[in-house]
């Protein structure tokens, strides 16, 4: 263990709550003090918060009693969800979703305070209490300890972690070039679907499909039909990414149970297509798996034949935006979106030559490659950068 004292954070840091003006003046909206909320820095790429989305004005800030925060505070998130953490670089309020730090610079540097409460967020996730949704109170942060080497240490520490941090960075966003160079390929070799500049035959989906091995949604599963134990897997929405099998679900029944429900087996090449958010209409290809595998009603299973078209290039086809922007308008259900298997078939798809196709999966496949790769590559370097968190604030780096 490091030997370092611990202290309360409400010791090394001023603890300040959010708020947020009426939303039905307007007075209080549209001017330029900026205001955060948790849903901005779930979408942050970094650290550093610099700008947000919406901003109040000073009549705003004065009637809900807000702070601002200066430079250099930690914003936090403390409810929906619990454990967003950024660090502002420029003067900021944020809504009621936050119990955020303005650090004692003579005590604890702002990014030591940051990395810590990143590598602290299951812990910190425990300690909310609410029925609704879990909220963690400004109390209950004050009484939060935290580890307290001296500042240089603490500068030392949130400069490695930074370095190793940049190196995540720099690999995701290869893993985003990648699938932006699939797009690209995709759009040189057919051109945008949306005015099929090519001058490709535009068959519905059913005519582009007609003999297929298969076109159906999954199959009705309920709770009670499934069985931990069970040796046939049962592949979730969650698993369906968008061009990306993510393998995410853990949810089986038993082959008696399959065979009762007629379930349809999936084989490995099945184009899976999700019928409800998020997005709407994302597939991916089934690779296989261990076990026999079958899916839920809120997929659409698709084996084109043989002579059809290719079940990868199908995939990109219905990814993208042309294709997703007529789903968005077939689309139903005022809750949550879906669209039925039967407007889906009705939608219109360009239909190029099966040998630019396979063309087209050739390149397709050495991209995939590459990005399997660097994905792989990124686990590493998160499994790297979590002992690096454990080491640091053990003293042990």
């Amino acid at each position: 263990m490091s030997g370092w004292p611990t202290v309360r954070l409400e010791d090394c840091a001023e603890i300040v709550s959010g708020a947020t003006p009426s939303t039905s003046e307007s007075a209080y909206w549209d001017g330029d003090v900026c205001w955060a909320t948790p849903k901005d820095l779930s979408e942050l790429e970094g650290a550093y918060i610099s700008d947000t989305p919406r901003k109040i004005t000073r009549s705003g800030l004065q009637s809900c009693a807000a702070t601002v925060l200066p430079p250099d505070s930690v914003l936090f998130s403390s409810r929906a969800p619990i454990g967003h953490v950024a660090i502002n670089t420029v003067p900021m309020a944020t809504n009621q979703g936050f119990k955020s730090f303005v650090p004692n610079g003579e005590r604890v540097h702002a990014k030591f305070l940051y990395h810590w409460l990143r590598r602290n967020r299951p812990y910190l996730e425990s300690l909310g209490n609410g029925a609704t949704f879990k909220e963690v109170s400004k109390a209950v942060v004050a009484r939060i300890e935290i580890p307290l080497p001296p500042l240089p240490e603490q500068l030392r520490i949130a400069e490695i972690l930074d370095k190793a941090d940049a190196l995540r960075a720099k690999r995701r966003a290869a893993v985003a070039q990648l699938d932006t160079l699939t797009q690209s390929i995709f759009l040189d070799m057919f051109g945008d679907p949306a005015t099929n500049p090519k001058g490709w035959a535009r068959p519905s989906l059913a005519e582009l499909l007609n003999g297929a091995e298969v076109f159906v949604d999954g199959d009705w599963v309920e709770s009670k039909d499934q069985d931990p134990e069970g040796e046939v897997r049962l592949i979730q929405l969650a698993d369906v990414g968008d061009g990306v099998y993510l393998d995410k679900s853990a949810r089986f029944l038993t082959k008696q149970t399959a065979l009762r429900l007629k379930c349809t087996p999936l084989k490995m090449g099945d184009v899976l297509v999700a019928r409800m958010p998020d997005p709407l209409g994302r597939a991916c290809t089934f690779p296989g798996d261990e076990r026999e595998a079958v899916t839920v009603v809120d997929v659409c299973i698709i084996r084109p034949a043989t002579e059809g078209p290719h079940p990868v290039w199908l995939m990109c086809c219905i990814n993208t935006s042309a294709f997703r922007s007529q789903i968005a308008r077939e689309a139903t259900g005022t809750t949550r979106e879906r669209i039925s298997r039967g407007n889906l078939a009705k939608l219109r798809v360009i239909s190029p030559p099966r040998e630019l196709q396979e063309s087209f999966v050739r390149q397709y496949q050495t991209v995939s490659d590459l990005r399997a790769r660097q994905c792989a590559s990124l686990e590493e370097l998160d499994g790297l950068f979590a002992s690096l968190q454990h080491r640091a604030f053990r003293g042990e780096l």
